[in-house]
């Protein structure tokens, strides 16, 4: 049998922070403090923690739930960022001396993420300077990343997608907590706004419903290129991916838009919450020379 998401959020708490009081646990959680006398009553009676620390029997209990693999898309040109890009591919862009996809990385081995792969294609023998650094990855190819989007890119890793991060590889991590060792089920990074004008999703109690270009209102959530996939959600996106991709003008689809969209009744996707200051997008040059003052040449 497995976890209750409240049972699965304290177990959670406990392998993060340590040994724990239960109004800590309130805190963490946002549940009442009987809530939580409850729940810790529970997972004692389970044997899944002990004197205020989580038990081997509840790390146990939350193996089907851990992250077993970090898949990074980063085939792409990134036009929008030219010069810069003619010669070096975006995530290997430094900001402020550092590779922009060296704080993912950093990110997923300190949650405990240690399979990595990256989908490359455009100058891909640059990414072999990673291997100094991080000699787990490996890397697999997309020779159509010129011809399509990046659902080419999922084409590659569509059977390997369960239990597993889906990261775009040009994002610049602040927070690096956001990437965590165990995920309750399959939910796309997202920050609360008022109005926007990029792509957004509506939710309704924390289920995406809708995606979009531009919305407002008191549901509406901008994306951000972090995803995680449930053991059973990864199994049918790898027929769902495919299934897309070759129907007509399968090749212009943005690969999220096959569980967001194309493929919406299959999947109850959540969101997850984060804010501006956990992660940024930086998408043009000019966005570049505003967080890094030295490309202000």
């Amino acid at each position: 049998m497995g976890l209750s998401r409240k049972q699965f959020n304290i177990l959670e708490q406990y392998v993060v922070y340590g040994e724990l009081t239960q109004r800590r646990l309130c805190e963490l959680t946002g549940q009442s403090l009987g809530s939580v006398n409850r729940l810790v009553k529970e997972l004692t009676g389970l044997g899944y923690v002990s004197k205020g620390k989580i038990t081997s029997a509840g790390l146990d209990a939350l193996e089907p739930y851990r992250v077993k693999r970090a898949i990074f898309l980063a085939a792409g040109f990134s036009a929008r960022l030219m010069p810069i890009t003619l010669n070096t591919p975006k995530p290997l862009v430094r900001v402020k001396g550092k590779r922009i996809i060296d704080g993912l990385i950093d990110a997923c081995l300190e949650a405990g993420i240690d399979e990595i792969y990256i989908v490359r294609g455009y100058l891909p023998e640059q990414f072999d300077q990673l291997l100094y650094k991080y000699p787990m990855i490996k890397f697999l190819e997309n020779p159509l990343y010129n011809e399509s989007n990046n659902i080419s890119s999922a084409m590659v890793v569509r059977y390997m997608l369960s239990n597993s991060y889906v990261f775009e590889a040009d994002l610049l991590i602040s927070n690096p907590r956001i990437i965590k060792r165990y995920q309750y089920s399959s939910n796309i990074l997202g920050i609360k706004k008022e109005r926007t004008d990029d792509w957004c999703v509506a939710v309704r109690d924390g289920i995406i419903t809708e995606e979009k270009i531009g919305g407002q209102g008191d549901d509406i959530w901008r994306l951000l290129g972090i995803s995680y996939w449930s053991e059973p959600d990864g199994h049918r996106l790898s027929n769902d991916i495919l299934e897309v991709y070759q129907a007509p003008g399968g090749k212009e689809r943005y690969w999220e838009q096959v569980p967001l969209l194309y493929c919406r009744s299959h999947y109850a996707v959540e969101i997850r919450a984060c804010s501006e200051e956990d992660v940024t997008e930086i998408d043009t040059f000019r966005e570049l020379k505003e967080i890094d003052k030295t490309y202000d040449v």
